[in-house]
């Protein structure tokens, strides 16, 4: 999978998340320059730049010290743990409601993806709360010749969550063209699902898929706080068969065990998504997913299609890190 390359994104380098990865790297971790330039995917003469602005905003002395060090280190050990390029981590917010997390998190997300999308970028989406709220951040220049292709299916009665509304703003504010997946999320046989991939023009959106350039998803845990559950997309009569097939985690509606195989159960083969095996091939894979009951299906999500980029929050985090079988980051891993 291709890296992101932060000194392609002069903008990103330039924000604070930056100065602060890279004055932690280099003052609490002890990294050379020469390290933090490679860790960060930077070049050296952009660490001392970077570390001097950081001295000149006093940024080393008040944001390190005063928590934020907290998400950089748990940032720092992710990347170690799950062998990531990235991890971004967000301050855990004031509220555990999935609502207030999926803000944090989706925030983060927005900011992220304006700073890095480049001209002639095939990007994949999926959609949820988190997706949604990344739009709030999202403040991308135009670009040229980029298009966003939605992943997955979209919903009848609308509650909180529009995918339709989410692809396309998100298309409108590049400047991309967009290819919607207008079709239900789950219909009722394969051979309904594979009549509307063949006839009615979602092969298209399946073709562009195979060589995406930057895939965004996230995922859902298999409880009280689901999105498939809360939106009412499954009853809890299959959410007690899930369960009980071994489910843990709702990827783009693909049902997933604790090691991201699929569980076996009908709504698997009905849900109309790109296959999870596709978006794997994606060259940057992003997945944003936040709160410590999230934690297992964001583990299960890595195993099934891995993961370039991962924006989560600490609550999130410290979890991920537990499930390693490290009790604080940069811990030898035991699991």
């Amino acid at each position: 999978m291709a890296k992101l390359r932060r000194g392609s994104h002069p903008t990103y380098s330039e924000a604070s998340s930056l100065r602060l990865r890279a004055a932690w790297l280099y003052y609490n971790q002890g990294l050379t320059q020469k390290d933090v330039a490679e860790r960060l995917g930077i070049s050296r003469s952009t660490v001392i730049r970077l570390l001097d602005e950081a001295l000149k905003r006093a940024e080393v002395q008040i944001w390190i010290s005063d928590g934020i060090g907290d998400c950089v280190e748990l940032a720092t050990g992710l990347e170690k743990a799950f062998g990531l390029d990235e991890a971004i981590v967000v301050p855990a917010p004031a509220s555990d409601q999935a609502d207030a997390i999926a803000k944090a998190v989706g925030l983060a997300l927005g900011e992220f993806l304006s700073d890095v999308i480049e001209d002639n970028t095939t990007i994949g989406v999926g959609w949820g709360r988190t997706m949604t709220a990344s739009l709030s951040g999202f403040r991308p220049p135009r670009r040229e010749n980029c298009k966003v292709v939605s992943l997955l299916g979209g919903i009848v009665a609308v509650h909180q969550t529009n995918p339709i509304d989410y692809t396309w703003r998100l298309a409108s504010q590049l400047g991309a063209e967009c290819y919607m997946f207008l079709a239900p999320l789950l219909v009722d046989s394969v051979e309904t699902k594979q009549a509307l991939i063949e006839k009615c023009g979602l092969k298209t959106l399946y073709d562009l898929a195979e060589n995406l350039d930057l895939a965004v998803v996230s995922c859902g845990d298999i409880g009280p706080q689901s999105t498939s559950l809360s939106e009412g997309f499954i009853s809890h009569e299959t959410l007690d068969e899930l369960i009980a097939a071994g489910c843990i985690c709702d990827t783009m509606f693909n049902f997933l065990d604790a090691e991201g195989r699929s569980v076996e159960h009908s709504i698997n083969q009905r849900v109309m998504s790109v296959e999870l095996d596709t978006l794997k091939k994606a060259k940057h894979i992003v997945l944003s997913s936040g709160g410590a009951h999230r934690a297992k299906a964001i583990r299960a999500t890595i195993k099934r299609i891995g993961c370039n980029t991962l924006i989560t929050d600490e609550a999130a985090a410290r979890e991920l890190l537990k499930l390693q079988g490290q009790s604080r980051p940069g811990a030898e891993e035991t699991a």
